[in-house]
C-alpha cells in the first residue's frame, strides 16, 4: 500500500509494514525514518489534529543532529530559537539573571552544543510537513479500538471501522498507552513531586521577551511561576505548581487570576489563553519495550518529569534507533532477531535519563553535558563489535559510541552519514576493503583525524559506530549480513 494512498484507503481493510499509533513527536520521526527507506507505514492518531501545546519546548543537541539527518533541521532553526537567560522577580522588581545551563560553543566535532528552543506543537507541524514531502500521511480521528498479533504480523481494529493488518506495530501513544495495557506490559516508577504543575500558552504583550521571567513562591511553600517566551511565536509558556491534592483551574480566567496572583502583571495583562494541561510530575519506565511484533516507543514506554528536557529528546532517539532496524528486516531482510537490540540498547538509555531528569527536578543535578544527550552510547549492545587488537583506551571512539563529525572534502562527516544508508570511514589507512554494495553502504576514505585515530569504522544508519576494526576480514560482512546487508566476498 502507498503511503499517499492512506487517506482514500481508510473504510476499507488495510495492510501495511508498520502501523504506528500516535502522531505525536515520537510517531512522526518514525514515520519519516521510515518513508525515506520507502517502508510502507500507516499513522493513525485518535485526536482530530496534532497536538496543539508547546509542552516540550526544548530540543537537545543530539536530537538536533537527528533533525539533520532526517531533512528538518532547516526548519527547525528557521522556526525556533535559542532558550533565554532566565531573570528572576520579587515585589515587581527584578532581581537579576539566572542561567540554569551553560552554553558550549560548537566543535568539529558537535555543530550543536546547546538546546533549541521550539513549541512541541511546532516541532510536530515540521515532522508532518516532512512526513507529507516523504509521501507519507497521518490519519486523524482514527483511535485503535482492538488489537491482536499472531505468529505473521498484528491486526488492529479502529474507531473509523477499518481493520489493519501490519507486520509490526509500535505504541508511540503516550504514558496512558492503549497498546501497552492491552500486551500487559507494566511501568515502575514513582512520583517525583507530589504538587501537580499547571501550564499553558498563553500571549502577555505587556512582558519584555528577553528573558524567561521567573516568579519565586514569596514565603517557603515553594509554589513558583515562570513565563517562557517561545521562540517564533507571540506565546509565553506558564508553568506554575500548585499544593498537593489541589486541583489547578484550567479555565481562562482560571490561568489571568494566577498571573496576577503570583506576579507583578494584572489579570487583563494576559490578552490569550491559548492552551492549558496540568500533570504531576512522575517518573516510569516499561518492564520491557518489545512484545512479540509489538515496539513501545515515547511516553508509552518512559515517563519523565520536565526538567532538563529529557522526555521528548529521548523519544525521538527511541523512534531513530527503531527505524533502521525496522527498514532492514522489511526491506532487507535482515533477521527478526535484529530488533531485539532496540530493547536492548534503547531501555537502559531511557532509565538512565528518566534518572537524570528525577535528579534535575529535585535540585540534586545541573543541566549540563549528560542533558545534551551527544555522550549517550551503546558500548555493552550485543550490536558493538570491536575487533581491534590494541583495544583503545577509555576515552577512544570505539565500538557503540556516537560518530563525531568532523571536515570532509568541501563539507563534513554528517553530511557524508545523511541518508538512510551505511557509512564505512576508512580513517588514515588504505586497508583492503571487500566489494560493497553502495546503495547500501557509503564508503569514503578520510585522512588521519583524532577523534577517530586511524582504522575503520562502520558509522550505522543512526549516527553510531557499529563495528570497528583494522582489517575489513575481522567480521565486517558478517556484521552487514546482520543488518540486512549481504556481502559478497
Amino acid at each position: 500500500m502507498a503511503l499517499n494512498n492512506v487517506k482514500e484507503t481508510v473504510g476499507d481493510a488495510l495492510s501495511t509494514g508498520v502501523l504506528i499509533v500516535g502522531a505525536g513527536p515520537t510517531g512522526l520521526a518514525l514515520a519519516c525514518d521510515l518513508a525515506r527507506r520507502d517502508v510502507p507505514a500507516l499513522v493513525v492518531e485518535r485526536a482530530p489534529a496534532l497536538f496543539p501545546g508547546s509542552r516540550g519546548k526544548g530540543l537537545q543537541p543530539r536530537t538536533m543532529e537527528v533533525f539533520d539527518d532526517l531533512g528538518v533541521v532547516g526548519a527547525v532553526l528557521a522556526s525556533g530559537g535559542r532558550i533565554p537567560v532566565g531573570m528572576v522577580w520579587r515585589d515587581g522588581e527584578r532581581q537579576g539573571e539566572y542561567r540554569m545551563f551553560d552554553e558550549p560553543e560548537p566543535t568539529e566535532t558537535a555543530p550543536y552544543t546547546t538546546p533549541w528552543m521550539l513549541p512541541q506543537w511546532r516541532t510536530q507541524e515540521i515532522l508532518l510537513a516532512r512526513l507529507r514531502e516523504l509521501g507519507g500521511d497521518v490519519v486523524f480521528d482514527a483511535e485503535v479500538t482492538g488489537f491482536a498479533q499472531d505468529a505473521d504480523g498484528v491486526t488492529a481494529r479502529l474507531s473509523t471501522g477499518t481493520s489493519v493488518r501490519a507486520a509490526y506495530a509500535v505504541a508511540a501513544d503516550g504514558g496512558r498507552s492503549f497498546l501497552r495495557r492491552e500486551l500487559g506490559i507494566a511501568m515502575s516508577g514513582e512520583t517525583v513531586d507530589p504538587n501537580p504543575v499547571l501550564v499553558a500558552d498563553v500571549r502577555v504583550p505587556a512582558l519584555d521577551r528577553d528573558n524567561w521571567h521567573m516568579f519565586p513562591a514569596t514565603d517557603d511553600s515553594g509554589l513558583y511561576a515562570a513565563l517562557c517566551p517561545l521562540a517564533g511565536t507571540p506565546d509565553f509558556q506558564l508553568t506554575a505548581q500548585f499544593p498537593a491534592g489541589t486541583t489547578p483551574d484550567l479555565s481562562p480566567q482560571g490561568i489571568r487570576d494566577l498571573v496576577a496572583a503570583r506576579t507583578h502583571l494584572t489579570a487583563d495583562d494576559v490578552s490569550e489563553v491559548r492552551w492549558s494541561s496540568d500533570f504531576r510530575p512522575r517518573a516510569a519506565l516499561a518492564d520491557r519495550f518489545r512484545e512479540g511484533r509489538v515496539f513501545l516507543a515515547g511516553d508509552a514506554a518512559h515517563v519523565h518529569s520536565p526538567a532538563g528536557g529529557q522526555g521528548l529528546n529521548t523519544s525521538v532517539q527511541d523512534a531513530y534507533n527503531l527505524g533502521w532496524k525496522l527498514g532492514a528486516v522489511l526491506r532487507h531482510g535482515a533477521p527478526d532477531a535484529l530488533l531485539d537490540t532496540y530493547e536492548e540498547e534503547r531501555l537502559p538509555n531511557a532509565a538512565q535519563m528518566l534518572g537524570l531528569s528525577t535528579r534535575i527536578h529535585r535540585g540534586e543535578a545541573r543541566r549540563g553535558a549528560a542533558t545534551r544527550q551527544l555522550g549517550i552510547g551503546y558500548r555493552e549492545s550485543s550490536l558493538a563489535v570491536d575487533t581491534r587488537e590494541d583495544a583503545p583506551e577509555e576515552a577512544s571512539l570505539r565500538a557503540g559510541d556516537r560518530a563525531p563529525d568532523g571536515p570532509y572534502g568541501t563539507g563534513t562527516l554528517f553530511d557524508a552519514f545523511r541518508g538512510p544508508h551505511f557509512t564505512l570511514l576508512a580513517v588514515g589507512t588504505d586497508a583492503d576493503l571487500p566489494p560493497l554494495p553502495g546503495e547500501s553502504v557509503h564508503v569514503h576514505a578520510v585522512p588521519a583525524y583524532e577523534p577517530y585515530g586511524k582504522g575503520l569504522f562502520l558509522v550505522r544508519p543512526d549516527g553510531y559506530v557499529g563495528w570497528a576494526g583494522t582489517d575489513a576480514r575481522d567480521g565486517l560482512t558478517a556484521y552487514l549480513a546482520r543488518c540486512g546487508v549481504p556481502v559478497t566476498s
